[in-house]
Protein backbone atom coordinates (compact mmCIF):
# COMPACT_ATOMS: atom_id res chain seq x y z
CA UNK A 1 0.00 0.00 0.00
CA UNK A 2 1.07 3.13 -0.81
CA UNK A 3 0.01 5.83 1.62
CA UNK A 4 0.95 9.71 1.22
CA UNK A 5 0.51 12.40 3.45
CA UNK A 6 0.57 16.09 3.00
CA UNK A 7 2.25 18.11 5.88
CA UNK A 8 4.93 16.75 8.65
CA UNK A 9 3.86 18.24 11.61
CA UNK A 10 1.87 16.63 14.36
CA UNK A 11 -1.30 14.84 12.71
CA UNK A 12 0.92 13.93 9.95
CA UNK A 13 4.13 12.42 11.53
CA UNK A 14 1.94 10.92 13.94
CA UNK A 15 0.06 8.97 11.16
CA UNK A 16 3.01 8.20 9.38
CA UNK A 17 4.95 6.39 12.59
CA UNK A 18 1.63 4.57 14.10
CA UNK A 19 1.20 3.55 10.09
CA UNK A 20 4.56 1.94 9.80
CA UNK A 21 3.97 0.23 13.47
CA UNK A 22 0.59 -0.84 12.04
CA UNK A 23 2.18 -2.51 8.63
CA UNK A 24 5.99 -2.19 8.89
CA UNK A 25 5.83 -3.40 4.49
CA UNK A 26 3.64 -0.21 4.00
CA UNK A 27 5.16 2.77 1.41
CA UNK A 28 4.77 5.86 3.86
CA UNK A 29 5.56 9.20 2.31
CA UNK A 30 5.25 12.72 3.48
CA UNK A 31 5.29 15.63 1.89
CA UNK A 32 6.33 18.76 3.68
CA UNK A 33 7.07 22.15 2.45
CA UNK A 34 9.38 23.00 4.81
CA UNK A 35 12.74 22.07 6.49
CA UNK A 36 10.96 21.43 9.93
CA UNK A 37 8.92 18.52 11.06
CA UNK A 38 7.49 17.31 14.24
CA UNK A 39 8.43 20.11 16.74
CA UNK A 40 6.43 21.72 19.36
CA UNK A 41 4.44 24.56 17.89
CA UNK A 42 2.77 25.75 21.33
CA UNK A 43 5.89 25.62 22.81
CA UNK A 44 7.39 28.93 20.53
CA UNK A 45 6.18 31.73 22.57
CA UNK A 46 8.34 30.68 25.65
CA UNK A 47 11.84 29.93 23.65
CA UNK A 48 11.25 33.56 22.12
CA UNK A 49 10.96 34.62 25.41
CA UNK A 50 14.43 33.39 26.44
CA UNK A 51 16.88 34.63 23.84
CA UNK A 52 19.89 32.75 24.40
CA UNK A 53 17.92 29.56 23.48
CA UNK A 54 18.27 28.00 19.73
CA UNK A 55 14.26 27.73 18.58
CA UNK A 56 15.64 24.39 17.38
CA UNK A 57 15.03 23.01 20.58
CA UNK A 58 11.41 22.40 20.27
CA UNK A 59 12.23 19.87 17.71
CA UNK A 60 10.59 16.94 18.78
CA UNK A 61 11.76 14.42 16.67
CA UNK A 62 14.46 15.26 13.63
CA UNK A 63 13.69 14.04 10.03
CA UNK A 64 16.55 11.97 9.85
CA UNK A 65 15.01 9.80 12.83
CA UNK A 66 12.08 9.29 10.64
CA UNK A 67 14.43 8.12 7.75
CA UNK A 68 16.48 6.13 9.32
CA UNK A 69 14.83 4.78 12.01
CA UNK A 70 11.26 4.16 10.99
CA UNK A 71 11.69 3.66 7.47
CA UNK A 72 9.79 6.96 6.13
CA UNK A 73 9.72 8.84 2.73
CA UNK A 74 10.07 12.05 4.29
CA UNK A 75 10.60 14.78 1.39
CA UNK A 76 10.90 18.14 3.09
CA UNK A 77 10.94 21.03 0.52
CA UNK A 78 8.38 19.57 -1.62
CA UNK A 79 4.86 21.67 -1.62
CA UNK A 80 1.85 19.56 -2.66
CA UNK A 81 -0.04 22.06 -4.68
CA UNK A 82 -2.55 19.62 -6.37
CA UNK A 83 -4.49 16.37 -5.73
CA UNK A 84 -6.43 14.48 -8.64
CA UNK A 85 -9.07 12.24 -6.76
CA UNK A 86 -9.49 10.35 -10.24
CA UNK A 87 -6.17 9.07 -11.34
CA UNK A 88 -5.15 9.02 -6.98
CA UNK A 89 -2.00 11.00 -7.73
CA UNK A 90 -0.46 13.97 -5.65
CA UNK A 91 1.41 16.88 -7.75
CA UNK A 92 3.54 19.50 -6.38
CA UNK A 93 6.94 21.12 -6.62
CA UNK A 94 10.51 21.22 -5.08
CA UNK A 95 11.93 24.29 -3.20
CA UNK A 96 14.48 24.29 -5.84
CA UNK A 97 11.27 24.26 -8.33
CA UNK A 98 11.37 20.91 -9.82
CA UNK A 99 7.81 19.08 -10.11
CA UNK A 100 6.82 16.12 -8.84
CA UNK A 101 4.40 13.74 -9.15
CA UNK A 102 3.31 11.19 -6.73
CA UNK A 103 0.56 8.13 -6.80
CA UNK A 104 -1.04 7.07 -3.62
CA UNK A 105 -3.48 4.31 -2.52
CA UNK A 106 -4.46 6.40 0.54
CA UNK A 107 -3.87 10.03 1.42
CA UNK A 108 -4.22 12.42 4.78
CA UNK A 109 -4.00 16.16 4.25
CA UNK A 110 -2.82 17.26 7.40
CA UNK A 111 -1.78 20.58 6.32
CA UNK A 112 -2.70 22.78 9.32
CA UNK A 113 -3.14 26.36 9.90
CA UNK A 114 -1.90 29.52 8.93
CA UNK A 115 -2.13 33.38 10.66
CA UNK A 116 -4.65 35.82 9.51
CA UNK A 117 -3.07 38.59 7.75
CA UNK A 118 -5.17 40.82 6.56
CA UNK A 119 -5.47 42.59 3.30
CA UNK A 120 -4.73 46.23 4.32
CA UNK A 121 -1.98 48.58 3.36
CA UNK A 122 1.25 47.87 4.94
CA UNK A 123 1.07 44.33 6.40
CA UNK A 124 3.67 43.14 4.00
CA UNK A 125 6.26 45.51 5.06
CA UNK A 126 9.35 43.92 6.96
CA UNK A 127 9.07 43.59 10.37
CA UNK A 128 5.07 42.58 10.53
CA UNK A 129 4.83 39.00 11.52
CA UNK A 130 2.48 35.69 12.30
CA UNK A 131 3.83 33.27 14.19
CA UNK A 132 2.58 29.44 13.55
CA UNK A 133 5.21 27.63 12.32
CA UNK A 134 8.77 26.59 13.54
CA UNK A 135 10.34 29.44 10.74
CA UNK A 136 7.93 32.10 11.67
CA UNK A 137 9.47 31.78 15.51
CA UNK A 138 13.43 31.74 13.60
CA UNK A 139 12.39 34.66 12.04
CA UNK A 140 10.68 36.58 14.73
CA UNK A 141 13.64 35.81 17.03
CA UNK A 142 16.24 36.63 14.61
CA UNK A 143 14.52 39.84 13.93
CA UNK A 144 14.88 41.07 17.46
CA UNK A 145 18.14 40.92 17.70
CA UNK A 146 19.53 42.03 14.51
CA UNK A 147 17.09 44.77 14.57
CA UNK A 148 17.74 45.84 17.97
CA UNK A 149 13.93 46.01 18.88
CA UNK A 150 13.01 47.96 21.52
CA UNK A 151 9.08 48.01 21.13
CA UNK A 152 6.82 45.48 19.62
CA UNK A 153 3.07 46.24 18.97
CA UNK A 154 0.82 43.24 18.92
CA UNK A 155 -2.33 43.31 16.86
CA UNK A 156 -4.77 40.73 18.73
CA UNK A 157 -5.64 39.70 22.34
CA UNK A 158 -6.10 35.76 21.72
CA UNK A 159 -4.32 32.99 23.41
CA UNK A 160 -0.88 33.78 20.77
CA UNK A 161 -1.25 37.31 21.70
CA UNK A 162 -1.53 37.10 24.73
CA UNK A 163 1.48 34.67 25.69
CA UNK A 164 3.37 36.46 22.91
CA UNK A 165 2.73 40.20 25.36
CA UNK A 166 4.42 38.08 27.87
CA UNK A 167 7.16 36.50 26.43
CA UNK A 168 8.22 39.93 25.30
CA UNK A 169 7.57 41.63 28.24
CA UNK A 170 10.09 38.82 29.62
CA UNK A 171 12.97 40.60 27.63
CA UNK A 172 12.50 43.87 28.57
CA UNK A 173 10.51 45.02 25.08
CA UNK A 174 7.81 47.34 25.34
CA UNK A 175 4.63 45.85 24.30
CA UNK A 176 1.21 47.29 23.66
CA UNK A 177 -1.42 45.51 22.09
CA UNK A 178 -4.33 46.66 20.01
CA UNK A 179 -7.90 45.26 18.45
CA UNK A 180 -11.12 45.69 17.00
CA UNK A 181 -13.50 44.34 19.74
CA UNK A 182 -14.27 46.38 22.55
CA UNK A 183 -14.01 43.42 24.72
CA UNK A 184 -10.93 41.67 26.26
CA UNK A 185 -11.64 37.79 25.80
CA UNK A 186 -15.57 37.88 24.39
CA UNK A 187 -16.07 34.55 24.77
CA UNK A 188 -15.12 34.61 29.01
CA UNK A 189 -17.38 35.53 31.57
CA UNK A 190 -17.16 39.52 32.40
CA UNK A 191 -15.90 39.12 35.60
CA UNK A 192 -13.01 36.57 35.10
CA UNK A 193 -11.97 38.66 31.85
CA UNK A 194 -11.55 41.72 34.19
CA UNK A 195 -9.16 39.52 36.17
CA UNK A 196 -6.90 38.86 32.71
CA UNK A 197 -7.01 42.32 31.47
CA UNK A 198 -5.75 43.38 35.27
CA UNK A 199 -3.15 41.35 35.09
CA UNK A 200 -1.52 42.61 32.14
CA UNK A 201 -1.75 45.66 32.32
CA UNK A 202 0.21 44.95 35.97
CA UNK A 203 2.91 43.50 33.71
CA UNK A 204 3.47 46.89 31.65
CA UNK A 205 2.01 45.66 28.45
CA UNK A 206 -0.39 48.44 26.88
CA UNK A 207 -3.58 47.43 25.60
CA UNK A 208 -6.12 49.51 22.94
CA UNK A 209 -9.69 47.57 22.74
CA UNK A 210 -11.97 48.81 20.22
CA UNK A 211 -9.53 50.42 17.87
CA UNK A 212 -9.69 48.68 14.29
CA UNK A 213 -6.13 48.95 12.64
CA UNK A 214 -6.32 50.13 8.86
CA UNK A 215 -3.06 50.16 7.96
CA UNK A 216 0.55 50.02 9.02
CA UNK A 217 3.26 52.72 7.52
CA UNK A 218 6.85 52.54 7.11
CA UNK A 219 8.56 55.15 9.04
CA UNK A 220 12.44 56.24 9.55
CA UNK A 221 12.73 54.92 13.00
CA UNK A 222 10.46 51.92 12.21
CA UNK A 223 6.65 51.32 11.57
CA UNK A 224 3.18 53.14 12.78
CA UNK A 225 0.16 51.62 13.29
CA UNK A 226 -2.58 53.46 12.21
CA UNK A 227 -6.58 53.18 13.46
CA UNK A 228 -8.98 55.80 13.08
CA UNK A 229 -8.35 57.39 16.28
CA UNK A 230 -5.13 56.08 17.11
CA UNK A 231 -1.28 55.94 15.91
CA UNK A 232 1.33 53.54 17.82
CA UNK A 233 4.78 53.02 16.84
CA UNK A 234 6.79 50.08 16.91
CA UNK A 235 9.67 48.76 15.71
CA UNK A 236 7.97 45.59 15.17
CA UNK A 237 3.80 44.29 14.51
CA UNK A 238 3.13 40.65 15.56
CA UNK A 239 -0.14 39.78 14.06
CA UNK A 240 -2.26 37.00 16.11
CA UNK A 241 -6.00 37.61 15.13
CA UNK A 242 -6.07 34.14 14.35
CA UNK A 243 -6.14 31.23 11.82
CA UNK A 244 -7.27 29.66 8.77
CA UNK A 245 -7.22 26.27 7.87
CA UNK A 246 -5.08 25.55 4.92
CA UNK A 247 -7.95 23.56 2.59
CA UNK A 248 -7.46 25.24 -0.34
CA UNK A 249 -5.42 22.60 -1.94
CA UNK A 250 -8.86 20.29 -0.80
CA UNK A 251 -11.38 22.66 -1.97
CA UNK A 252 -9.91 22.82 -5.22
CA UNK A 253 -9.57 19.42 -5.50
CA UNK A 254 -13.46 18.87 -5.07
CA UNK A 255 -13.46 18.10 -1.37
CA UNK A 256 -16.13 19.18 0.71
CA UNK A 257 -15.61 21.67 3.17
CA UNK A 258 -16.75 22.66 6.90
CA UNK A 259 -16.91 25.11 9.86
CA UNK A 260 -15.04 27.96 8.40
CA UNK A 261 -13.70 26.52 5.46
CA UNK A 262 -12.39 23.23 7.37
CA UNK A 263 -11.66 20.11 5.26
CA UNK A 264 -15.12 18.24 6.28
CA UNK A 265 -14.20 14.63 8.04
CA UNK A 266 -16.37 11.86 9.36
CA UNK A 267 -15.84 10.22 12.63
CA UNK A 268 -12.74 8.55 11.21
CA UNK A 269 -11.51 11.21 9.54
CA UNK A 270 -12.54 10.36 6.27
CA UNK A 271 -14.01 13.26 3.60
CA UNK A 272 -16.19 13.49 1.28
CA UNK A 273 -13.99 11.65 -0.95
CA UNK A 274 -13.39 7.36 -0.74
CA UNK A 275 -9.65 7.32 0.32
CA UNK A 276 -8.61 10.60 1.22
CA UNK A 277 -8.47 11.81 4.61
CA UNK A 278 -7.61 14.97 6.66
CA UNK A 279 -6.45 15.94 10.11
CA UNK A 280 -5.13 18.53 12.35
CA UNK A 281 -5.68 22.41 11.74
CA UNK A 282 -7.20 21.80 8.80
CA UNK A 283 -10.16 19.36 9.29
CA UNK A 284 -13.32 19.73 11.39
CA UNK A 285 -14.28 17.57 14.36
CA UNK A 286 -17.82 16.97 16.32
CA UNK A 287 -18.21 18.92 19.39
CA UNK A 288 -19.07 16.84 22.00
CA UNK A 289 -21.44 18.94 24.02
CA UNK A 290 -23.35 19.79 20.91
CA UNK A 291 -23.00 16.83 18.51
CA UNK A 292 -22.35 19.39 15.99
CA UNK A 293 -19.32 20.09 13.65
CA UNK A 294 -17.41 22.44 14.64
CA UNK A 295 -13.47 23.82 13.63
CA UNK A 296 -11.77 24.52 17.15
CA UNK A 297 -7.80 23.90 16.14
CA UNK A 298 -5.86 21.90 18.86
CA UNK A 299 -2.62 20.09 19.48
CA UNK A 300 -3.69 16.85 21.09
CA UNK A 301 -6.83 16.39 18.14
CA UNK A 302 -3.90 16.50 15.87
CA UNK A 303 -1.60 14.03 17.22
CA UNK A 304 -4.96 11.78 17.71
CA UNK A 305 -6.75 12.22 14.22
CA UNK A 306 -3.12 11.10 12.97
CA UNK A 307 -3.57 8.33 14.69
CA UNK A 308 -7.07 7.39 13.90
CA UNK A 309 -6.17 7.67 10.30
CA UNK A 310 -3.16 5.40 10.44
CA UNK A 311 -6.11 2.43 11.76
CA UNK A 312 -8.49 3.52 9.41
CA UNK A 313 -6.33 3.15 6.35
CA UNK A 314 -5.65 -0.68 7.32
CA UNK A 315 -9.23 -1.51 8.18
CA UNK A 316 -10.00 -1.02 11.75
CA UNK A 317 -12.67 0.19 12.61
CA UNK A 318 -12.15 3.94 13.60
CA UNK A 319 -15.04 6.27 15.65
CA UNK A 320 -13.31 9.28 17.51
CA UNK A 321 -15.29 11.25 20.00
CA UNK A 322 -14.78 14.79 19.60
CA UNK A 323 -13.51 17.53 21.66
CA UNK A 324 -14.61 19.91 24.35
CA UNK A 325 -12.79 22.68 23.48
CA UNK A 326 -10.76 21.93 26.32
CA UNK A 327 -7.67 24.61 26.50
CA UNK A 328 -5.35 26.24 28.93
CA UNK A 329 -2.52 29.07 28.48
CA UNK A 330 -0.72 31.55 30.38
CA UNK A 331 -0.50 35.06 30.95
CA UNK A 332 2.14 36.31 32.97
CA UNK A 333 0.91 34.83 37.13
CA UNK A 334 -2.20 33.13 35.61
CA UNK A 335 -3.80 30.57 34.66
CA UNK A 336 -6.49 30.58 32.14
CA UNK A 337 -8.62 27.46 31.30
CA UNK A 338 -11.56 26.40 29.54
CA UNK A 339 -13.95 23.55 28.42
CA UNK A 340 -16.95 23.40 26.38
CA UNK A 341 -19.21 26.53 26.27
CA UNK A 342 -19.73 30.00 26.95
CA UNK A 343 -23.31 31.12 27.97
CA UNK A 344 -23.35 32.62 24.33
CA UNK A 345 -21.94 29.89 22.53
CA UNK A 346 -24.56 27.33 24.46
CA UNK A 347 -27.99 29.62 23.62
CA UNK A 348 -26.73 29.58 19.89
CA UNK A 349 -26.63 25.73 20.00
CA UNK A 350 -30.24 25.92 21.62
CA UNK A 351 -29.46 24.99 25.02
CA UNK A 352 -31.55 27.50 27.91
CA UNK A 353 -28.03 28.02 29.67
CA UNK A 354 -27.81 29.03 33.16
CA UNK A 355 -24.46 30.05 35.08
CA UNK A 356 -22.98 31.18 38.19
CA UNK A 357 -19.21 32.63 38.60
CA UNK A 358 -17.73 31.83 41.97
CA UNK A 359 -14.51 33.06 43.84
CA UNK A 360 -12.94 29.82 45.88
CA UNK A 361 -9.58 29.21 47.24
CA UNK A 362 -6.97 27.44 45.58
CA UNK A 363 -5.84 25.13 48.99
CA UNK A 364 -7.42 24.55 52.16
CA UNK A 365 -8.70 27.44 55.04
CA UNK A 366 -5.50 29.42 56.32
CA UNK A 367 -3.19 27.00 54.06
CA UNK A 368 -0.20 28.94 53.39
CA UNK A 369 -0.01 30.37 49.68
CA UNK A 370 -3.49 29.66 48.76
CA UNK A 371 -4.65 32.14 45.68
CA UNK A 372 -8.08 33.02 44.83
CA UNK A 373 -9.46 30.91 41.89
CA UNK A 374 -12.19 32.64 39.71
CA UNK A 375 -14.77 29.96 37.81
CA UNK A 376 -17.61 30.40 35.65
CA UNK A 377 -19.74 27.07 35.35
CA UNK A 378 -22.54 26.61 32.51
CA UNK A 379 -25.64 24.38 32.71
CA UNK A 380 -28.53 23.53 30.86
CA UNK A 381 -31.95 24.52 32.57
CA UNK A 382 -33.74 22.15 30.32
CA UNK A 383 -31.79 18.79 30.76
CA UNK A 384 -29.79 19.56 33.42
CA UNK A 385 -26.59 18.60 31.57
CA UNK A 386 -23.10 20.64 32.66
CA UNK A 387 -22.14 22.69 29.30
CA UNK A 388 -18.87 24.42 30.39
CA UNK A 389 -16.56 25.65 32.41
CA UNK A 390 -14.05 28.61 32.62
CA UNK A 391 -11.13 29.27 35.23
CA UNK A 392 -8.75 31.86 36.30
CA UNK A 393 -6.17 32.20 39.24
CA UNK A 394 -2.73 31.69 40.22
CA UNK A 395 -2.52 27.85 40.73
CA UNK A 396 -5.14 25.33 39.98
CA UNK A 397 -7.06 26.12 37.42
CA UNK A 398 -4.61 24.63 34.69
CA UNK A 399 -5.39 20.93 35.54
CA UNK A 400 -8.64 21.36 37.28
CA UNK A 401 -10.24 21.97 34.42
CA UNK A 402 -9.98 18.10 33.07
CA UNK A 403 -12.02 16.99 35.36
CA UNK A 404 -15.08 19.21 34.05
CA UNK A 405 -13.71 18.05 30.66
CA UNK A 406 -14.35 14.62 31.45
CA UNK A 407 -17.30 15.31 32.65
CA UNK A 408 -18.42 16.49 29.16
CA UNK A 409 -17.31 13.76 27.19
CA UNK A 410 -19.54 11.88 29.72
CA UNK A 411 -22.58 13.98 29.38
CA UNK A 412 -22.72 14.31 32.90
CA UNK A 413 -25.56 16.23 34.48
CA UNK A 414 -24.26 19.02 36.77
CA UNK A 415 -26.19 17.09 40.05
CA UNK A 416 -23.58 14.19 39.01
CA UNK A 417 -20.80 16.39 38.90
CA UNK A 418 -21.52 17.87 41.71
CA UNK A 419 -21.40 13.98 43.24
CA UNK A 420 -17.53 13.36 41.67
CA UNK A 421 -15.40 12.33 44.41
CA UNK A 422 -12.58 14.95 43.83
CA UNK A 423 -9.65 15.05 45.63
CA UNK A 424 -8.55 16.75 48.49
CA UNK A 425 -5.79 17.56 50.61
CA UNK A 426 -4.96 20.97 52.40
CA UNK A 427 -2.06 21.77 50.07
CA UNK A 428 -4.26 20.95 46.89
CA UNK A 429 -7.62 22.08 47.90
CA UNK A 430 -10.26 22.94 50.04
CA UNK A 431 -12.54 19.96 51.35
CA UNK A 432 -15.26 21.48 49.06
CA UNK A 433 -13.28 21.65 45.78
CA UNK A 434 -14.27 24.92 43.91
CA UNK A 435 -15.88 22.81 41.14
CA UNK A 436 -18.11 21.61 43.37
CA UNK A 437 -18.87 24.66 45.06
CA UNK A 438 -19.57 26.03 41.91
CA UNK A 439 -21.69 22.99 40.65
CA UNK A 440 -23.77 23.28 43.88
CA UNK A 441 -24.49 26.98 43.58
CA UNK A 442 -25.37 25.93 39.50
CA UNK A 443 -27.91 23.87 40.53
CA UNK A 444 -30.11 26.49 43.15
CA UNK A 445 -30.13 28.90 40.14
CA UNK A 446 -31.29 26.45 37.58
Amino acid sequence: MKFVIIGGDAAGMSAASRAKRNQPDMEVTVLEQTSDVSYSACGMPYNIAEADREIDDLVVRHAHVFREKQGIDLKTGHRAEAIDPAAKKVRGRTVTGDPFELAYDKLLIATGASPIIPDLPGFDEEGVMGLKSLEDGRKIKQFIVNHQVKKVVIIGMGYIALEMAEALRSRDLDVEMVKPRPVLLPWMNGSLSRVVKEEIERHGAKMYAGHEVQSIQKTGSGLKIICPDLELDAQMVIVAIGVTPNSRIAEDAGLALGIQKSIAVDRSMQTSVPDIYSAGDCADAYHVVTGKKTWIPLALRANRGGWAVADAVVGKAVSLDGVAGTAVFKVFDLQVARTGLSVKEAGDAGFDPVDVAIQARSRAHAHPGSATLHVQMVGDKRSGRLLGVQMVGREGAAHRIDAPAVALHAKLTVEEFSQCDLAYAPPFSPVWDPMLTAATQLLKKM
